[in-house]
């Protein structure tokens, strides 16, 4: 097949709706979803009944034919899509959003009919996530109804959005001690050391998670064997432990040290500024001393990824 031509935005030519397609499905990476982690999801009634509602918001649908494009397509308010009863089996619904383009499928009239809208797939197996091959449409919730129901509440809708190209937000964070700082207690407890190891980080209002990777080159280890545990502290949220053990003796020695973890943002934390720390315990199992010095570099790396909310 030769080039599409002209090319787009061609001053004077005349660009097939194709064109403009592929120029949406460049612009999306090629990706299919959702736009923001609130946009079209499923959700009951205001009064629970015989169907659910989508939200407002939009999304890209990618075309199931090669060459075919992406749509764009957005709701405005609270659309409402019927869901028949149930009688005496249970049965699993997929909520889509669908482009049926004629050019394609099916034979709507754009003039006329809807070419996207909000479609329902009945009787689909109760771990389905995907749509149906050859139909141009994404997922949205899949709704796993109980025998003899006729009302649906949230409790049965699975979310299956996707965000098409997720917001990401990296920063790096360093601190360099400049004198000596000891942790000497060996007594089982948590203490907020280092505490050079302290930042501002500002959260972005759509981050849903966050991965954190704070590495320690040069930790001081002295007097004897080094048993201890470290983990990451975002506000009042704290990591998993992560194991320092030493059986080197008496002398003074170093190592790095990383800990990481994956961090689940609350809904209170969105949109603030949080201080992201280390804490570490202290094991009354051994008697050595960890340390912290001007030899030692200290480096957060922290990313915020988006997700559906």
């Amino acid at each position: 097949m030769a080039l599409i031509q002209p090319p787009m935005l061609t001053h004077g030519g005349t660009h097939p709706a194709r064109a403009f397609r592929m120029m949406i499905r460049d612009l999306a990476c090629g990706n299919s979803g959702v736009t923001e982690g609130n946009d079209l999801k499923v959700r009951e009634w205001a009064t629970p009944g015989a169907g659910v509602r989508v939200g407002d918001g939009s999304a890209v649908v990618g075309g199931a034919a090669w060459g075919q494009g992406s749509y764009t397509q957005y709701n405005v308010g609270d659309a409402i899509v019927p869901i028949a009863p149930t009688g005496s089996s249970a049965r699993s619904d997929l909520i889509c959003l669908r482009v049926e383009d004629p050019d394609y499928e099916g034979n709507r009239n754009p003039a006329a009919d809807e070419i996207g809208y909000f479609h329902v797939v009945s009787g689909v197996s109760a771990t389905t996530k995907t749509v149906p091959p050859g139909m141009t449409a994404i997922p949205l919730a899949r709704l796993n109804l109980p025998a003899n129901t006729a009302t649906v509440t949230n409790a049965m809708v699975v979310d299956l959005r996707q965000i098409a190209n997720p917001r990401r937000d990296r920063r790096l964070y360093t601190a360099f001690p400049s004198t000596l700082s000891e942790l000497k207690y060996q007594d089982n407890k948590w203490h907020a050391w280092p505490t050079s190891a302290s930042w501002a980080v500002p959260i972005p209002a759509w981050a849903v998670s966050a991965k954190a990777v704070i590495t320690i080159a040069g930790l001081r280890m002295a007097r004897a064997d080094v048993f201890a545990s470290m983990q990451t502290k975002l506000g009042a949220d704290l990591g998993d432990n992560t194991a320092i053990d030493d059986d080197q003796g008496a002398n003074t020695r170093r190592q790095t040290i990383v800990v990481a973890d994956n961090i689940t943002i609350s809904a209170a934390q969105r949109g603030t500024t949080q201080t992201l720390s280390l804490q570490t315990y202290m094991s009354k199992s051994e008697t050595g001393d960890l340390g912290v010095d001007s030899s030692t570099s200290i480096i957060a790396d922290v990313e915020f990824t988006e997700g559906v909310l």
